[in-house]
């Protein structure tokens, strides 16, 4: 019986900790979360779409055209959420938000400003399974310079809790009408907790003034003048829980770890169904290697949302696999890959990978870390998973010759 003794070395830094970096996310608008998010193990390709200024043979170079798409994203009632919400490209299954709503639920965004595009991505849109590939059809064709082709692709607008109407977009031209409508969102039945705080909506006039200005010296990495307005929207508003979370993340960007946990307390004081402080407290705890509030943190993030948080599940798993507890381990990474169609976080397929192989259930196991490294290439881990499926490879090599 061959031994695996790596098992838990696998976790010692690729999943114990290093892993919780990329959990981080924005929750309210651009700016939310952390601005600058840290780089992942997964891959790190650009999943920004590549247009280039040349082209190959004598062809001269195409003046980059605006192409702008615009239109208002409501609640089923008719009214704007209570806060900014992200709207999304979706080609080629791969979601990339392009900018967000204002306060009174409108948008305007051009594909074609990488630059500004870029800001709102956090850390999973960029390490999507993409490799490098750009999410935009005929991107590389000179044509499609002049006139993106944008079929197959759709717009939606992406808010936990909530599933959004889709536009199907095709060719479109810079002069086209940017108008695409309005997207409706359509609360989900079974969750509870939501990614925007109901108490936004009556925070008074000059709390959100400070509150929007906060986010923007967040984005613009001003720390200090950041917490200077969160401070201010929170002592106009002590129930503003949105903004309380902002601060926690400005805080936690200047190492003020005990602050920022105050910060995310606070924030669930004032709404306890708002789930964003959950998983940002379960990423402090896993980051200080506290598995059992790791578990509890992401545990109450996931009875209020099961659906939209692949990265809760996936912290959940890693904390139990280091309190001992497989099963739940297992059924946590299971459920994780089941809401991650996208596969932004392989790492799910890794700890699967090595809970299945710690069961010998070897096929299984080894189809996982197949997976993790397909999805994830270019792995800080990825030479010692590989040694890993080569040791149950192995195992499966007399079995396969017996069939």
């Amino acid at each position: 019986m061959t031994s695996y003794s790596f098992l838990r070395g696998v976790f010692g830094l690729a999943l114990s900790v290093s892993i919780f970096a990329q959990v981080r996310i924005p929750a309210n608008g651009p700016g939310a979360g952390s601005p600058n998010f840290p780089s992942t193990t997964g891959p790190t390709g650009n999943t920004s779409p590549n247009y280039p200024n040349n082209f190959p043979g004598n062809n001269p170079p195409v003046e980059e055209r605006p192409l702008y798409l615009s239109g208002k994203v409501v609640l089923d009632d008719g009214t704007p959420p209570p806060d900014r919400v992200a709207v999304q490209l979706v080609c080629r299954s791969t979601p990339k938000t392009i900018g967000y709503t204002d306060r009174k639920g409108y948008f305007s965004a051009d594909v074609r400003d990488r630059q500004n595009m870029s800001q709102y991505e956090d850390a999973s849109e960029r390490n999507a399974g993409l490799a490098g590939n750009s999410p935009f059809p005929n991107s590389n064709s000179r044509a499609s310079e002049m006139d993106r082709n944008l079929t197959g692709c759709d717009l939606q607008a992406s808010l936990p809790g909530f599933r959004s109407d889709v536009y199907h977009l095709g060719a479109r031209r810079s002069l086209d009408n940017p108008d695409v409508g309005t997207l409706f969102l359509h609360r989900l039945s079974n969750v509870e907790g939501l990614t925007i705080s109901a108490t936004s909506a009556l925070a008074p006039k000059d709390a959100v003034k400070a509150f929007d200005k906060g986010q923007d010296d967040e984005k613009k990495q001003k720390w200090p003048d950041a917490q200077k307005e969160l401070n201010k929207a929170v002592s106009l508003y002590p129930k503003y829980a949105a903004a309380w979370y902002e601060l926690g993340n400005v805080q936690r960007e200047q190492k003020d770890i005990d602050a920022a946990r105050q910060s995310y307390a606070k924030a669930l004081e004032a709404d306890p169904k708002f789930v964003s402080p959950y998983l940002q407290l379960g990423d402090l705890a896993g980051h200080e290697q506290k598995w059992q509030e790791a578990a509890d943190d992401t545990d109450r993030l996931l009875k209020l949302n099961p659906i939209d948080f692949p990265q809760a599940w996936l912290l959940n798993g890693i904390a139990n696999f280091n309190l001992g507890k497989l099963d739940v381990a297992e059924k946590s990474a299971r459920e994780g890959l089941s809401h991650d169609t996208a596969h932004q976080f392989p790492k799910m397929n890794l700890l699967l990978g090595v809970l299945l192989a710690q069961k010998q259930s070897y096929p299984e196991a080894a189809q996982n870390l197949r997976d993790y490294l397909r999805y994830a290439p270019k792995a800080e881990d990825a030479d010692q998973v590989k040694k890993q499926l080569a040791e149950v490879e192995k195992v499966l090599e007399p079995q396969a010759k017996q069939q």
